[in-house]
């Protein structure tokens, strides 16, 4: 899986284990990751690292993925930045609610090593 070597990926996520564990895996595949906390740490961050693909956790305390995403998708110079929800809730209306806001992919959690590259993979090609 190394056509995904040096793609900048940014994990936003309220658990510092799913941070650690992404960047682990996304790390052995050759990414530069960037971590967040919440929506308002990965904005400020956004800005400064122009990341080539975004995993956003859904469930964060004061702005939730869907409306980080949303912030992303509104921003101009980001729009085209793909988006990828994470969440550990896999309801028909929890994905139609990603797609509303714009992203890309809804990944379910725990996410494994192959999912998580899959998806860097298949939306970041030639980034």
């Amino acid at each position: 899986m190394s056509d995904i070597a040096g793609v900048k990926v940014m994990v936003i996520d309220d658990s510092n284990t799913i941070r650690r564990s992404a960047e682990i895996f996304l790390g052995q595949a050759g990414c530069e990751v960037i971590l967040a906390e919440d929506g308002f740490d990965a904005l400020a961050k956004i800005a400064d690292h122009h990341p080539d693909l975004i995993f956003v956790d859904v469930m964060m305390p004061r702005l939730d993925g869907y409306q980080t995403c949303a912030l992303i998708k509104k921003n101009p110079r980001f729009k085209s930045t793909p988006v990828v929800m994470l969440s550990s809730k896999d309801g028909l209306f929890d994905r139609a609610r990603g797609r509303m806001v714009g992203s890309d992919e809804y990944l379910t959690k725990p996410f494994t090593k192959d999912s998580l590259l899959a998806a860097v993979s298949a939306h970041t090609r030639g980034a």
